[in-house]
């Protein structure tokens, strides 16, 4: 089946579905720094690198053309209270990247869509953004006498076996077809367990990285054999695994970073700290999984991402496999791009949850 990734970042999400058997025929992604980690690992994919404001204007999409589209539009702007409701959407120019996101929905009208998104989107304005997303996708006038039958969970990465407590809502829509999602996600686990019976595993931060070498300046190392089931899951047979490049810190930061002992944070600095971030300095343990991995990982000051042993924060190979993305899979950019590229993606693990999970629904609808 043919899939659409919208807001596809670096392609965590259409990695995932491609390991579940699906063809990306298209993405969009506006950041052209981060598309270039998209290009090099998806060559295979039309990538428009544009804004879907006029991707959408330009009527690149066709009826028909994919079963299913998946990403992760913002919704901020369905924030505003009260705001004036025109054409199904809360009046606010915020709103444009998800209404584009419907417009291709209704453009291409697929089998089924997946909407990716934080958490915080059940609980926003009281539950009214998400209330009015079901609308939306709900109603047949907007929709050519169509409609989709919607419904939602929070994931946690942690039970996807993947060594990190990152936790998001997914929202699928199923075209004119109601399904009970709860059986179908717990059929699907079944499904997966006989593919990968390792799959749901408890993952820690030692399963994942454990057996990396140290980072170089270059940040190529070679290949290590792996240790673990998930080390294995996501081991490429090439000589040489990238982007695993130590991280500078200044002589004074070492000396906070020596302080810090595996599950210790700033706290037990002896001297005051300026971070928003609670888990400021934090150090990972080796036998938890990790926070969720933001576009600050390799700062100390942004959160829990200190190495257990080490005196540093992690790499970006690190990073990866903490968000379950292979060895092969190669990012590009500078420091910050990348940081921004892994903080932001779906962890391919979830993409391939999910694949299997609309292989299934649609197999049986």
């Amino acid at each position: 089946m043919n899939v659409i990734d919208l807001f596809a970042g670096c392609g965590g999400l259409s990695l995932g579905f491609e390991l579940a058997g699906f063809n990306i025929i298209q993405a969009v992604e506006f950041d052209e720094k981060i598309a270039a980690s998209y290009s090099a690992n998806h060559k295979g994919v039309n990538l428009i690198i544009d804004d879907i404001k006029n991707v959408d204007n330009k009527k690149i999409f066709k009826k028909g053309s994919a079963e299913v589209i998946i990403g992760g539009p913002p919704c901020q702007g369905f924030s505003m209270a009260g705001a004036r409701i025109r054409d199904g959407f809360i009046d606010d120019p915020r709103n444009y990247l998800f209404k584009h996101y419907f417009n291709v929905v209704k453009e291409v009208m697929p089998k089924a869509f997946i909407i990716e998104n934080v958490k915080g989107l059940l609980t926003m304005q009281r539950g009214e953004i998400l209330r009015q997303i079901f609308t939306l996708f709900s109603n047949s006038n907007l929709l050519n006498g169509h409609r989709y039958f919607l419904h939602y969970k929070i994931v946690k990465a942690v039970e996807m076996g993947i060594p990190q407590k990152r936790e998001r809502i997914i929202i699928l829509g199923l075209l004119d077809k109601d399904f009970d999602l709860e059986k179908e996600w717990e059929n699907t686990i079944k499904i997966v367990k006989q593919i990968k019976p390792h799959f749901f595993d408890r993952t820690t931060v030692k399963d994942a990285i454990g057996n990396l070498p140290a980072p170089t300046e270059s940040g190529e190392v070679d290949n290590p054999t792996p240790k673990t089931e998930y080390q294995r899951e996501l081991f490429s047979n090439s000589k040489t695994i990238y982007n695993h490049l130590k991280t500078k810190h200044s002589a004074k930061c070492i000396e906070r970073i020596k302080k810090i002992h595996c599950g210790e944070n700033f706290t037990v600095l002896d001297e005051k700290i300026n971070s928003v971030h609670s888990g400021s300095y934090g150090r990972l343990s080796w036998d938890e999984p990790s926070q969720t991995i933001t576009t600050r990982f390799d700062t100390p000051a942004g959160g829990r991402f200190i190495h257990p042993t080490a005196n540093r924060t992690i790499t970006p190979r690190e990073a990866a496999r903490l968000q379950s993305f292979p060895d092969s899979f190669v990012f590009i950019g500078n420091k910050s791009t990348i940081a921004k590229t892994i903080g932001n993606a779906v962890p391919p693990k979830i993409g391939y949850f999910l694949g299997e999970l609309i292989h299934n629904i649609l197999r049986r609808k």
